[in-house]
């Protein structure tokens, strides 16, 4: 079985060449971005070794963030940002006190997310705050699966984040089809490699099986495409600011939602 320990050489020869990488493309951007990498990578890490817990911290921050980044994206109030935040925030804790508890937790959630436009009697904007919300439930709460996940969710992490570099740079290099018209820049020569090269990683570290391989060829690419669809319809580019070199943090894990919850249906 797959530990945290076993993760950490992979993990540091990984920042090691993509550092190389970077300082020979001498491309500022990329450098930026690899700095955030090689500061996020250690303390997600650390927080792993630590068990459950750590699992849990690392899923609730990263649900939290995402559920303001999000409700920014789709312009929701302040009144819906804090219950859907509670709700993600209570379906990780779920996850972690009362694994029995989640589905339960989930349709509490549900209903408090509808309830607020509708005690708020919102004619105008009643059914997009309410859809909204319901799919930023669904969506943003997936982190709660790194808990049980474990040694395993990170070696995902890992697989779906060199996929999406992979894809990048050979889809710009290769060419060819458009994957989809929600992301133009994106081509399927990118999404095959760097497919390829998720798998290529899972199977290093012993993690290669059916379900994590659809999850990273297919639930990859598409959880990339649902976030370009949620920011095309906000007319805006990233999800935030304040991520050196990434715009906001949903745009580093969107990749990483769909996979894990691929990884859920099929496991």
């Amino acid at each position: 079985m797959i530990t945290v320990a076993s993760l950490v050489p992979y993990l540091g020869g990984a920042l090691a060449l993509g550092g190389v990488a970077v300082v020979a493309s001498r491309r500022r951007e990329l450098l930026i971005r690899w700095c955030a990498w090689a500061v996020g990578v250690p303390l997600v890490t650390a927080a792993f070794w630590w068990g459950r817990p750590g699992a849990a911290l690392v899923a609730l921050a990263a649900g939290l963030i995402a559920v303001f980044e999000y409700g920014g994206l789709l312009r929701l109030g302040r009144p819906d940002r804090v219950v859907l935040a509670a709700a993600v925030a209570g379906v990780v804790l779920a996850a972690w006190l009362a694994p029995g508890q989640v589905l339960r937790v989930v349709a509490i959630g549900a209903l408090a997310v509808a309830a607020v436009p509708l005690l708020a009697g919102d004619a105008d904007r009643g059914l997009h705050r309410v859809g909204a919300g319901l799919l930023g439930l669904a969506w943003l709460s997936v982190p709660a699966a790194l808990v049980p996940l474990g040694a395993s969710g990170l070696a995902l992490f890992v697989a779906v984040s060199v996929a999406d570099i992979v894809a990048y740079f050979a889809g710009r290099r290769l060419g060819g089809p458009r994957l989809s018209p929600l992301s133009p820049a994106k081509r399927w020569s990118g999404t095959l490699a760097g497919s390829t090269a998720g798998l290529g990683v899972l199977a290093v570290l012993s993690v290669l099986s059916w379900p994590t391989a659809v999850a990273v060829a297919v639930g990859g690419p598409a959880g990339d495409l649902l976030e370009s669809m949620v920011k095309r319809g906000a007319g805006t580019k990233d999800a935030g600011r304040w991520l050196p070199g990434s715009g906001g943090l949903l745009d580093r894990i969107d990749s990483l939602l769909v996979a894990l919850a691929v990884l859920l249906v099929l496991s």
